[in-house]
């Protein structure tokens, strides 16, 4: 399954800064525009792994 989402990259001097509106927390910065949207995607990733595992805990799986 593949999710899309929006990147929001902002000029901050000379680094950019990133963020994703659909997941609070999504943050991302580089040297570069495309630096700051990887970081940014690695981040999105991480955090809905995360909230992935958050909401397995506990349930019961079946194997």
């Amino acid at each position: 399954m593949r999710n899309e989402f929006t990147s929001i990259i902002e000029r901050d001097g000379e680094r950019f800064i990133g963020y994703c509106p659909e997941i609070p927390g999504a943050n991302g910065q580089g040297k570069t525009a495309d630096e700051c949207r990887q970081n940014l995607a690695d981040a999105v990733a991480l955090l809905l792994e995360d909230r992935r595992d958050d909401a397995l805990r506990g349930v019961l799986q079946i194997k």
